[in-house]
Order: structure tokens, then sequence, then C-alpha cells
């Protein structure tokens, strides 16, 4: 089965062509990154516009690589939810216009779900049920995967997410816009002791998180600092900083581990790039002698394939729209 994949919920408008929800034909990425550093994160209106200016040449590319064409497609896969709610709709629209035109079922697809399904093109012998965590700009979350359409959410983030927590500190840092990655950077060449951070929890929910104060910790530290006129080492408080953000994650997630205990545990979303997240979960693997799977670098942020390969198992399950699927800024991952 071949699906074309449409993925534009937040600054990437990307297409990709997929068959049987493992295979990459073809995947297609057109990045907002460079305009939207100028003004230190992704302004939602410019980057409705641009999708709006890139998505045909981006679909269109996608196809001409794969070398398939729309008569040869069985559906036609896009992210609806969540996301900026300007970008969903340039990218559902044009979706339905294409199913329209062509006949071929369209089928909504959850962003974090896609997400989850770079596993399955990294690693085509993974199946369900494992346990995953998703970290991205916007979202933090354990989920149990019980099938591919049916996921429990264990825990999630009751502010800020893990990646916004790092672009945010970065920014605070004098750190360029994406901040996160240059943050991961940085933190390879500090001393991941030379700050005294929080770790903050959740009181009564042991599974979710909190980033928000940490963040706060470190704007304080940096100000407190300035005030003064004391040196702060930057790859020290990346390294300090990372540690903490990491270290409440896969504490949460081992003791979801220990919980459900899944024998299959995975990683997904921007964050999951990250060189010490990476390392620990190799780490927590080899403790609890259970299998890890990641995605690989370049399916870790967003892009088509991802959506396509879950559109794959949606499409399986019954997951179809009609002309009147609408985006939506937000909506839990195990709604659909």
């Amino acid at each position: 089965m071949l699906l074309l994949g449409i993925e534009s919920s937040c600054d990437e408008t990307a297409a990709a062509v997929v068959e049987d929800g493992r295979r990459v034909l073809a995947s297609v990425i057109a990045s907002q990154v460079e305009e939207h550093k100028i003004y230190g994160g992704v302004v939602p209106e410019i980057a409705s516009r641009r999708h709006s200016e890139a998505i045909v040449g981006v679909v269109e590319q996608a196809l001409a690589e794969s070398g398939k064409s729309l008569s040869q497609l069985d559906g036609i896969a896009v992210t609806y939810a969540p996301g900026l709610i300007g970008a969903l709709l340039v990218g559902v629209n044009f979706a339905k216009g294409l199913a329209l035109s062509t006949g071929l079922p369209l089928i909504p697809v959850h962003h974090l779900r896609g997400h989850i399904a770079s596993n399955y093109l990294t690693h085509p012998q993974l199946e369900p049920p494992f346990l995953c965590l998703v970290v991205s700009g916007g979202h933090s979350h354990i989920v149990e995967v019980q099938d591919y359409t049916s996921l429990r959410v264990l825990g999630k983030t009751r502010d800020d997410a893990a990646g916004e927590a790092f672009d945010k500190a970065a920014r605070a840092m004098g750190i360029p816009y994406p901040g996160g990655v240059e943050l991961d950077r940085l933190a390879e060449e500090g001393d991941e002791n030379a700050y005294s951070l929080p770790r903050p929890r959740v009181e009564g929910a042991p599974l979710d998180f909190s980033f928000s104060g940490l963040k706060t910790a470190v704007i304080n530290l940096l100000h407190n600092a300035r005030q003064k006129g004391q040196e702060i080492k930057i790859p020290d408080l990346c390294a300090s900083y990372r540690k903490a953000v990491v270290e409440c994650l896969i504490e949460n997630f081992s003791k979801a581990v220990q919980e459900t205990g899944a024998r299959q545990l995975a990683a997904a979303g921007g964050v999951s790039a990250n060189r010490l997240l990476r390392r620990k979960l190799e780490g927590l693997s080899r403790e609890t002698r259970r299998e890890l799977f990641l995605p690989q670098l370049s399916l870790c942020g967003d892009n088509a394939a991802m959506i396509a390969s879950q559109g794959y198992y949606e499409f399986l399950a019954g997951n179809t729209a009609g002309m009147d699927l609408n985006a939506c800024a937000q909506r839990s991952i195990d709604l659909g």
C-alpha cells in the first residue's frame, strides 16, 4: 500500500511517500528555521504563509523522487492535530482538495502518533506493545502503545514540555534559536555538575513532568550572576541544565517501566535526538534488560514519512475522514 504523507503542524512543510507503513520511498522537508531565527521562535502567521507557498512544490518533489504518480497511490495521510492551527489548516485543506480531486481516501493522523511511528520506519521489526517516551518542543508524554491505534497516556507535562524548556533556557543564555540543539552541543563540552539545579516533581502524580520551575531556576541563576558581575560558564550551565531535564525524564520513564512491566522501550520526538537522553535510555535498557528502539536522527524532527507510516495503520483500522475534516490545535494522543 502506497500512502502520501503531508505534515505542516509547525514550521516544516513536508511530504513523503511510504510503502506499507515501513519503507520510505521519498521524504521531502522544507524548513523555515532560518526565517524564524530572526524572531527567536516560530511566528505562527509567517509559518502559515510559508506552508501555503511551499506545499505544492514539496508534494510534487516527493512524488517525483518516489517515482510514483497520484494514480498509483492508495491514500493521503495528513497531520490534523495538534499544532499551530493556521499551519495545520494549510496541510489539511491541501490534503482534502487532493483527496477530493483524486478520489483517494483521506486519513487523519495525530502528530504525536506520527512521531511514535518514526520507530517503525527505523526498526521494521518493532511491533506493539511497547512503552514510549514522547518528547518534543510542545509535548512530553509517557505513552503505553498497546496497539498501533490504541494508546494510553501514563504521564505528561503539567506545564512546559522538555523541548520548550530547552529552547527557553537557551534563549536566556543568549543561544540563538533553535536553542535546544545548540544547548545540547555546548553541553558536551561542559561540566554537568558545575551548577546545582532542582529536579521538579508533581505531587500525587509520579509519572507527570513539570519543567517550568527548572527553567525559572536557570533564568534566576543568570539574573543573579549578572547583577553580581559573576561570570557564567555557558557550556557548564548547558551541561548542568541538560542533566537536570534528562534525569527528570528518565526517572519517570523508569518508574513507568517498572509499573507496566513493558519489555520493549522506545523514544520519539525532536528531543529524542538529544545526546544525553539517548545515552541514558541506552543505560536504562541495559540495566532493566529491555529492548530499546530509537528513531534515526533524521526522523526525530517533524517529517511526513512518520505521518504516512502511522497513516497506514490508521487506514487499516478504518480511521478515514470526509471533507468535513478540520484541524485541531490540541488533542490528546489517546483519542487519535
